[in-house]
Formats: structure tokens, sequence, C-alpha cells
């Protein structure tokens, strides 16, 4: 195991930054225990955490995620897959590994989907401007 792994991830416009370290599965995010969030929030967070328990027993390391940019659920989601990705590196599991692919592909990959651009004559992305035939 290593002593010390950082990975990244993405959703919409948050990124998160996990740097996973030895400890004794403690899990912040942004300076606060995740045991604190929203009920939703907190089950999202737990859920690479249940998997990789079933796999490994104890989570003898603890991971800090640093978040910034997007709102309260890409902020989540980012977390969460940092948290998955920290996972995967210091235990250099393939078993937990394919565990997360299994579950849930956006574990591990990224949400590549980003919100579509105004055009220009238009008041939203794909609404047209409304007009009249007379």
């Amino acid at each position: 195991m290593n002593s010390k792994v950082i990975t990244s991830g993405k959703r919409k416009r948050a990124i998160a930054r996990a740097i996973a370290t030895e400890g004794a599965g403690r899990i912040t995010i942004n300076k606060k225990p995740y045991e604190i969030f929203k009920f939703l929030d907190k089950l999202k967070i737990e859920e690479p955490l249940k998997i990789a328990e079933h796999i490994l027993g104890k989570i003898n390391f603890d991971v800090a995620i640093d978040v910034h940019g997007g709102g309260e659920k890409g902020q989540i989601d980012a977390a969460r897959v940092a948290l998955a990705r920290a996972i995967v590196e210091i235990t250099k599991d393939k078993d937990i590994e394919k565990a997360f692919l299994d579950y849930d592909r956006n574990l591990l990959v990224s949400d590549v989907r980003r919100k579509e651009a105004y055009k220009p004559g238009d008041s939203k992305a794909r609404r047209g401007r409304q007009s009249s035939k007379r």
C-alpha cells in the first residue's frame, strides 16, 4: 500500500481532488466529515465505501477531498468519483475496480456531459425565438 495517493474527479463544473493516506478510515470533504451531509448526499458518498468494505473488510486509510466549482450535487458526484479512484489507487486491487465498474461505471469514469451553449438570437440553448405568422 502506498503512503499517499492523489486522485481527481469531475462532474459538470465541479472538480474534486482526493488525497488518500494511511489512517483510521476517516473521509472528509472540504475539511468536514461526510456524515454531516444531507441524507441522500451521504448515501451517495457511502456507495464506494460500502463496496470496498465488502471486498476488503476494514478500510485502513483516510481520504481528504477538496471540492470547488459547480453546485451542491455536482460537487457530491465529483467527490464520489475522486473517492472511488483513490480507493482503487491506494489498494491496487483489481477486484475492487471490477466491482465499482459492475455497480456503476460513473464511480470511476467522469460524466462528460456539459451545459449546452446558448445560440445567437435565441433565448435559451435549444428554444428558438417566438414568432407569429401575421
